[in-house]
């Protein structure tokens, strides 16, 4: 597991593993720009049966091309929000439902293993009961490369 995400709905707080994650910063026309994706697990071992999640197993968060100001992630804090004119996140319910993300803050240091890892806080659209109310989220995952094994 690669990290938690966890959307304190009024009703319940729903919790997501994290499946894969990816982050870097790009270097563009002498500017740095910040790309980060998060992909939970569509598992739901862990859910109640009758619990909101049910209807939305799998969520991926996204920032795209966020301009920065250094290449430099660890210790870093960036508040991303979308503009009319500028949208830098995006969330893919992998179903028709539209969600936006409000007042994100994203952290970067480093875990005890020495891996980039991030702290993300926000409000989501409130997707599973249509409330006009954004709700809030919290995301921790870590950026450790995968390894891959293969058989000779």
């Amino acid at each position: 597991m690669k990290g938690i995400l966890k959307i304190y709905h009024p009703e319940e707080t729903l919790k997501y593993f994290i499946k894969n994650t990816y982050c870097k910063s790009v270097y563009i026309n002498a500017q740095n720009f910040l790309e980060v994706e998060i992909i939970t697990d569509d598992a739901l071992d862990h859910v109640d049966d009758d619990s909101l999640q049910y209807n939305f197993p799998q969520l991926s968060l996204d920032i795209i091309e966020f301009p920065i100001t250094t290449s430099e992630l660890e210790g870093q804090t960036f508040i991303v929000e979308d503009t009319e004119d500028e949208i830098f996140t995006e969330v893919d319910l992998f179903d028709d439902e539209d969600a936006f993300l409000f007042e994100n803050e994203l952290k970067f240091d480093k875990n005890e293993t020495g891996d980039l890892q991030l702290c993300w806080t926000g409000n989501i659209t409130d997707f599973y009961t249509g409330s006009e109310n954004p709700i809030p989220f919290k995301l921790k995952c870590h950026f450790r490369p995968d390894e891959i094994e293969v058989d000779d």
